[in-house]
C-alpha cells in the first residue's frame, strides 16, 4: 500500500507540473496555478475511488 501511495503522489505531482508548465509559458491559455491545481484535484478524485 505504501508503494502505491508513493506512486500515486508521484503521478499527481507529475501531472500537475506537466499541465502547469505549458500554461505558464502561454499565459493567454489560462492561469498556470489554477490549471495545475485543477488537474491534480481531478486525478486525486479519480484515483481515490479505486
Amino acid at each position: 500500500m505504501n508503494s502505491q501511495l508513493n506512486l500515486r503522489t508521484a503521478v499527481l505531482l507529475l501531472a500537475g507540473a506537466e499541465t502547469a508548465y505549458p500554461a505558464l509559458l502561454h499565459p493567454s491559455a489560462g492561469s498556470a496555478l489554477l490549471v495545475g491545481i485543477a488537474v491534480v484535484a481531478l486525478l486525486h478524485s479519480l484515483l481515490d475511488h479505486t
